[in-house]
């Protein structure tokens, strides 16, 4: 998923070995870090830098590897993706008390739930 990010990194002369960038992955998929990219920095460079002499080379590596994407909105990211309706409707049953459940079909359902997202 972040190969690019991993390959800038040692285009940049990080020796970061496929360990450390597995370790790296691990810490994502494990919930470490939310959608801050504060979060996401720190994790990569505590998981991928082992020695502080390479810690301007991390963040060279991370400025191109994620340049830019501070300035996409949440809107523009929720207008990208195309949340699949059933996907919606079996975390709701999942998460949801039937109250919760009653009021998203008062409000007219999870098709109407789901227009009102795309919006």
């Amino acid at each position: 998923m972040f190969l690019f990010f991993f390959l800038a990194l040692r285009d940049e002369g990080v020796p970061v070995s496929l360990r450390e960038y597995l370790a790296f992955l691990e810490g994502l998929q494990a919930g470490l870090v939310t959608c801050q990219p504060e979060g996401f920095y720190v994790l990569g460079r505590v998981a991928m830098v082992k020695d502080e002499r390479h810690l301007d080379r991390y963040d060279r590596a991370f400025a191109k590897s994620f340049k830019g994407l501070e300035a996409i909105s949440d809107a523009e990211v929720l207008e990208a993706i195309d949340l699949p309706a059933d996907w919606l409707a079996k975390l709701a049953e999942k998460h949801l008390t039937p109250e919760e459940r009653a009021q998203i079909e008062a409000l007219g359902g999870f098709d109407k739930l789901m227009e009102t997202l795309n919006q």
